[in-house]
């Protein structure tokens, strides 16, 4: 009987959450008014452009999520959902089109940083009950998902894409 999710996508998704968790160290953070500024949407980003849906789902939402919970806890759900959706809306648009990959890789990562800007902004302003706290964050917000621009490269012009796919392609 031959396994949906064999243990190479396993071993991927884990070792990209892993990665996303510890980037979302407050200590790897640049601190910010109102907060820090996290890498970890190079690894959402790049996760999303190499996984199907429900690994991005994986290393992006429950990744985030887990940084949260460990590290700062008052935005852990928000995050789940969050940076879930983004990175599964990502993953679902660069399967879909196909013929252009790198433009394709653009459209869906700035669609991403939308979901994640919106989301992240609705989200402070429920959890801290303040709308003010969350249009501070606000460009911030923009920068960091702007960083999630720089898996388009890290993923295409550095061939992990071309190695990816041919990992999980090989038997055994």
């Amino acid at each position: 009987m031959k396994s949906k999710y064999p243990v190479k996508w396993l071993t991927v998704t884990a070792m990209l959450m892993a990665m996303n968790v510890v980037l979302s160290m407050e200590m790897l953070s640049i601190p910010v008014p109102g907060g820090h500024l996290y890498i970890n949407d190079i690894v959402i980003c790049t996760a999303s452009l190499l996984l199907d849906p429900l690994g991005a789902f994986v290393v992006g939402g429950i990744g985030a999520f887990l940084g949260d919970a460990l590290f700062y806890p008052a935005p852990m759900f928000v995050s789940l959902v969050t940076h879930g959706l983004q990175a599964a809306v990502i993953s679902l648009i660069v399967r879909r089109f196909t013929k252009r990959p790198i433009i394709t890789a653009a459209a869906a990562v700035t669609i991403g940083a939308v979901i994640m800007v919106v989301g992240y902004t609705l989200g402070r302003a429920y959890v801290y009950s303040t709308p003010e706290y969350a249009v501070l964050k606000l460009p911030f917000q923009c920068i960091q998902a702007a960083l999630g621009y720089l898996a388009i490269p890290l993923t295409y012009l550095t061939g992990i894409k071309r190695g990816f796919d041919r990992l999980m392609t090989r038997d055994a």
